[in-house]
């Protein structure tokens, strides 16, 4: 299994707050890895500290083994990291059709539900369709790395299941590193799902999704 992307003695301090406490976090590519924890375990900061939104104080990200800690978010995007935060994530002002095209050529749209949206500028939608299409700029656009936070945020459970599907199908199909930060493990990814758990910025738990809970023999 070959990581892709790593957080290595991670440290972010927020003013006099640790966010994350000397976090080592592999992201293997081909894989879904989820990220669980309590609000403010330290879930959204190691997105963040992968994306480069937000500066280590210690610590290192590297990417294939390269040191990409000083690279600028654009520049990792260039690289093929694509981000989808829990807000912002849509540009409001275009047309759903809009937001789409920036994502790469013409595709099929992941989810038929924004197909007569499409005209639609993207600040009307509802929580769920904004996360529909944020979600669908991350699932047409080439990328070796993509971080979700709170992937199914607003969507009702066929949709989140049908999102929670389409992630796992481009870990598997394309190769890439999809980490997923979220409350809980999510219903309906497949088997081979890597799992950690945060508790106060440190990792309490690693191991498959399916482990965690397994009776101890």
């Amino acid at each position: 299994m070959t990581t892709e992307m790593e957080l290595r003695g991670a440290r972010v301090r927020y003013g006099p707050l640790e966010a994350l406490h000397g976090l080592d976090l592999p992201v293997p590519a081909g894989t879904v890895t989820v990220l669980t924890g309590r609000n403010g375990a330290g879930r959204t900061t190691a997105l963040r500290a992968l994306a480069g939104t937000v500066r280590l104080s210690a610590g290192r990200v590297l990417w294939r083994g390269e040191d990409v800690t000083a690279l600028p978010p654009h520049e990792r995007a260039r690289r093929g990291l694509c981000f989808v935060p829990d807000r912002g994530a849509v540009y409001e002002g275009l047309t759903v059709a809009e937001n789409l095209a920036l994502a790469g050529p013409a595709a099929p749209v992941p989810y038929p539900a924004l197909v007569p949206l499409l005209p639609r500028t993207a600040g009307t939608l509802s929580g769920g369709e904004r996360r529909m299409l944020a979600v669908s700029r991350a699932l047409l656009r080439p990328a070796r790395v993509v971080l979700v936070d709170e992937a199914a945020l607003g969507m009702a459970p066929p949709v989140a299941a049908r999102t929670y599907a389409l992630l796992a199908a481009l870990a598997t199909e394309t190769g890439a590193a999809v980490l997923l930060a979220e409350q809980r493990v999510p219903d309906g990814l497949p088997p081979g799902t890597l799992l950690h758990r945060l508790r106060r910025g440190t990792r309490v738990f690693s191991g498959e999704a399916a482990e965690e809970h397994r009776p101890a023999a």
